[in-house]
């Protein structure tokens, strides 16, 4: 049986061999797939990323997919892009991603599409509550294969035409996103530098996180060593970014959904953009002075499709790396189409990356800080430091509890993927910025 525990926000995620044994990943497939079609799916594709535990999930997942009467479409190892883009080009109404994402090596997960939007919030609990009461539908489905890796690598191909060529290291971290990568950039106006592009789910170079500063040393290194413009790093599959420019310095997402959404609003004035609790706030405070409309919501890429949907919202981002362009794309979050239009600002300006941040204010920021705290206990902590926090300073407590300084502000937030409390500080001086840091991590320390 399942641990309900690992059926989280917005996807299902744990260790796999130990809190997902092969029984249970078939009966998820057949609630699942039976919860898909009495909401009218009949077709699912189906892909994995690197990690070893993939092959075996798959097989269980597909087997309880069968069974309820779904057809699958077996994409194999893909990047979790690849498989958004298959729900929109094979005429199926959803898809599963076999992923562990960013986490550790051993950990594996299921993200679940369903038409255009990712499923979430009380219907990953209802899957929980199918299996217990064995509520499934029976049937037998089909089983196929199908290459979605060749119609995205065209359709990216021809979407960009970089007016000069750009010098630029990628870096793949062994994740699945090479699997693209080493098809798509001999296509593209870019003098490449690849990295660790071998599909590897041990990552023996370095994790696939590109939020975590030290996973970003060897990007930086060969970007110096190159001469490059611009670093690019993917997660472990794919839907993450990371960036460095060519000093070395790291572009983190919020910077990133700032540069972006400058140069849409050249084109489209007034657009609507949303970023998360652990977004600068010079990005939202630059976006509304260039005329834009910023609105500040919960971390999560299901929770942020939603989200964007409901507002028309031409780009959407995390200050993790997760870039969701509706602007000239399909609104999913995709860090190779998001590296791409880096690379075409860049080739646009004539200038290395580091030029789109001249002239920005200077704000001083931690990357984000990761606190261990068991998933039981992560949530009424937050709870615990909001309510402390409530009493003597304005908080927004859109997702955690963001703690607005005279000149700046803390964010505390349970990770809804790790058993972790999520930090991150900003603020106009670094005598600040350790201010505000020692007061909350004073007060996190309390609850813990």
């Amino acid at each position: 049986m399942l641990e309900q525990h690992i059926f989280r926000e917005y996807d299902i995620r744990g260790i796999a061999d130990v809190q997902m044994p092969s029984e249970g990943i078939r009966l998820l497939g057949h609630a699942l797939g039976s919860h898909l079609y009495r909401k009218g799916a009949r077709t699912l594709t189906v892909g994995r990323d690197a990690r070893l535990s993939g092959p075996r999930l798959r097989d269980a997942l597909i087997e309880g997919l069968l069974n309820s009467g779904m057809n699958v479409v077996d994409l194999g190892m893909v990047p979790t892009p690849v498989l958004y883009y298959s729900v929109h080009k094979l005429d199926a109404q959803g898809g599963v991603m076999i992923t562990g994402s960013h986490n550790p090596s051993d950990y594996n997960g299921f993200k679940t599409m369903f038409g255009s939007g990712t499923i979430h919030g009380a219907e990953i609990q209802e899957l929980y509550r199918m299996i217990v009461d064995r509520d499934f539908e029976m049937g037998v489905g089909t089983l196929s294969e199908a290459d979605a890796v060749t119609p995205y690598v065209d359709e990216l191909a021809a979407s960009f035409s970089f007016p000069r060529r750009v010098k630029a290291v990628f870096d793949n971290g062994n994740g699945a996103a090479g699997i693209v990568l080493s098809r798509l950039l001999p296509k593209l106006n870019v003098d490449a530098t690849e990295l660790f592009f071998e599909a590897d789910g041990l990552f023996p170079n370095h994790h696939p996180d590109p939020t975590v500063e030290d996973n970003l040393l060897m990007l930086k290194a060969k970007v110096a060593e190159t001469g490059a413009e611009l670093g690019l790093a993917f997660d472990g599959d794919g839907d993450r970014l990371g960036a460095t420019d060519e000093l070395g310095n790291v572009v983190w997402g919020d910077i990133l959904m700032l540069i972006y959404g400058r140069e849409i609003l050249t084109r489209k004035p007034g657009a609507t953009f949303i970023g998360e609790v652990k977004c600068s706030q010079l990005m939202y405070d630059e976006l509304a002075r260039l005329g834009g409309n910023p609105i500040m919501y919960k971390t999560g890429h299901s929770l942020i499709k939603a989200k964007m949907k409901e507002t028309k919202a031409e780009l959407a981002g995390e200050m993790s790396g997760h870039m969701f362009f509706a602007d000239r794309y399909y609104g999913f979050d995709d860090a190779i189409y998001s590296a791409l239009r880096l690379i075409e600002i860049v080739a646009s300006s004539g200038k290395p990356l580091s030029a789109q941040t001249a002239g920005l204010p200077k704000m001083i920021v931690t990357p984000e800080l990761r606190v261990d705290c068991p998933d039981n206990r992560k949530f009424d902590v937050v709870a615990q430091v909001r309510e402390h926090f409530k009493r003597t300073h304005k908080t927004i407590e859109i997702d955690g509890a963001r703690v607005l300084f005279e000149h700046g502000w803390g964010l505390v937030r349970a990770s809804n993927t790790q058993p972790i409390l999520v930090l991150r500080f900003e603020a106009d001086s670094p005598e600040r910025l350790r201010q505000y840091r020692t007061l909350v991590e004073d007060v996190v320390k309390q609850y813990l």
